[in-house]
């Protein structure tokens, strides 16, 4: 049986965010730069990095849409691909 707990400090999150910002990174994007492109505060963009938030899946699509990477690619590290 699987358990569902708090998923914003779980491994798979981890894995996520961590995908997110190198990412950014490797797209040569700021929080700041990436931020202004969702047209939300950069605070969101560090507070997904850190984990002290979660993406909702409307979310990921957009943060995805805006690095101009493949959710696919993303979606497959939580399944440990």
């Amino acid at each position: 049986m699987y358990m569902m707990g708090k998923t914003v400090s779980s491994e798979e999150n981890g894995r996520l965010t961590k995908w997110l910002k190198d990412k950014r990174q490797e797209k040569g994007h700021t929080m700041r730069s990436l931020a202004q492109i969702l047209g939300t505060p950069h605070s969101f963009i560090g507070k997904i990095e850190n984990q002290e938030r979660r993406l909702d899946v409307v979310e990921f699509m957009r943060y995805c849409y805006a690095l101009e990477v493949d959710p696919i690619e993303g979606l497959a590290l939580l399944k440990g691909e």
